[in-house]
């Protein structure tokens, strides 16, 4: 039997799709029994599957199961949680895969499947080779066991083995904070935003010595009150008055599967992810001199003036988790991040993105600091920057528009990086245009010295959206 899916949902680093329009859970089903060939193909049968808090995740998890396990594979059920948890039991049960099922930051009811190969990069033409094998019909059968487990505990106890604040078995016994006093107290809030990795955040912070304030730490696939995507502001909302209240030291926010952190300071301006990368970069720098470091092609050149300043190898490199991942592994870097909060720990972690392992590292940061975050924030150097801005386009057009501009910049003589997409730049700042891996969109964002040269930047990018017939968006006008 074969199976063909809609074109649309096989992307560059996972499958996504809208459930019951364009991913059904049929397709759930053959998604596992193509997986199943690849891994059998390659001397692994042995699997751990999680699933997010969404609506549909139980009932394609449950097809997923069937594919698998009716292809002879060997699968560890985990339940509902975070995905870094998912990629944490890959290595804590000691297996060869793992998948998640997760719509991640898009509306509820989109949903998707997120893979992991132990030791193996599985991206791009991997995920696309598995509608192949769909559309072959040449599976394997038999009979894999599948075994239920809660791992929580002990994906908790390994993130807080790096945690200077972690309570002592006397203060868990008795609840009493007064037996062990940290150097200084914190007050963070906390704001799950109703994704998969609120039981997960309640747990953790019931054995960090510090005061806290939860937000939104029920699984709610409704996603009832904000949307779960830390880069975007209007989502931070709730977190920010929060803080503000309270006077808390910063917020702390996760996206709907917990691989991507948001961060407030204790005056509630958000801490852009590349501004994150810095305070973890000069953290690993200070202990691991010339350590490699990797950010995407959207973050600001101050993060990479910062790496190089701090005696750290900067690398920039294309944008999405599956293709920083295997960089990283190719240069054996310490650190990576994306602009839009995916951090990856490789220095004493595993090198995947886990927001809430990087909640633990800022955290020991704050605590061997003399500053607090917003100093620290307002120590770096000022730049004027455009948010991501999206431009809407079709699948067909987005890369073509791309090789137009490239070739406009080639004529001009004018400077560029091409590493994904486009990053024109010049000694006033850069502007990026690039085809996203997940939407129909254009990425674009403008960084400069100055709000002059800014302006001036803006005026460049209009300028060659404008010779592509591209419609201005108002964010660059």
């Amino acid at each position: 039997m074969n199976h063909k899916f809609h074109n649309s949902i096989f992307r560059a680093y996972d499958i996504r799709g809208i459930y019951n329009e364009t991913l059904f859970d049929n397709d759930a089903y053959f998604i596992g029994k193509s997986f199943a060939s690849y891994l059998i193909a390659n001397n692994k049968k042995n699997i751990t599957i999680a699933c997010d808090g969404r609506l549909s995740s139980p009932i394609l998890k449950e097809r997923l199961i069937q594919g698998l396990q009716s292809s002879g594979i060997n699968i560890f059920d985990i339940g509902i949680g975070p995905t870094p948890m998912l990629y944490f039991s890959v290595y804590h049960l000691q297996c060869h895969a793992g998948i998640m099922i997760t719509g991640s930051h898009n509306p509820s009811h989109h949903n998707g499947f997120k893979f992991m190969v132990k030791d193996v990069s599985f991206f791009g033409d991997d995920i696309l080779n598995l509608s192949k094998i769909a559309e072959s019909g040449k599976f394997y059968e038999g009979k894999g066991e599948l075994k239920k487990i809660d791992i929580k505990e002990d994906y908790i106890n390994k993130i807080l083995s790096d945690c200077s604040l972690q309570k002592s078995e006397s203060e868990l016994l008795n609840e009493v904070d007064e037996l062990i006093v940290p150097s200084k107290k914190i007050k963070i809030a906390w704001d799950a935003g109703n994704g998969s990795a609120g039981e997960v955040m309640t747990m953790l912070t019931q054995k960090i010595n510090a005061e806290h304030i939860l937000l939104f730490n029920d699984i709610d696939g409704n996603f009832p009150n904000h949307h779960p995507d830390p880069t975007v502001e209007k989502n931070l909302q709730d977190l920010i008055k929060t803080v503000k209240e309270n006077n808390c030291d910063l917020g702390i926010a996760f996206d709907g599967d917990g691989d991507r952190i948001g961060v407030v300071d204790g005056e509630g301006e958000i801490i852009w992810g590349d501004q994150l990368l810095v305070f973890y970069a000069r953290d690993i720098l200070q202990k691991n001199h010339g350590a490699t470091i990797i950010a995407d092609v959207k973050a600001s050149a101050t993060l990479f003036n910062e790496i190089t300043r701090a005696n750290g190898n900067a690398v920039m490199w294309k944008t999405g988790h599956s293709l920083i991942k295997a960089k990283m592994k190719e240069l054996n870097a310490s650190l990576a991040g994306e602009m839009s909060g995916h951090i990856f720990f490789a220095d004493t972690y595993y090198g995947f993105d886990d927001a809430l392992y990087a909640s633990i590292r800022l955290i020991n940061i704050l605590m061997n600091s003399s500053q607090n975050l917003a100093s620290m924030r307002a120590s770096l150097p000022k730049t004027f920057a455009t948010p991501e801005i999206r431009i809407e386009t079709s699948e067909e057009q987005k890369f073509k528009i791309v090789d137009n501009l490239k070739k406009l910049l080639l004529q001009n003589n004018e400077k560029f990086i091409d590493i994904d997409g486009i990053r024109a730049f010049s000694d006033k700042g850069w502007w990026l245009i690039r085809a996203s891996n997940t939407q129909s969109v254009l990425v674009a964002r403008c960084e400069a010295n100055s709000l002059e040269d800014l302006n001036e930047i803006k005026a460049n990018l209009r300028q060659k959206l404008d010779f592509c017939n591209i419609k201005i968006p108002h964010e660059i006008q």
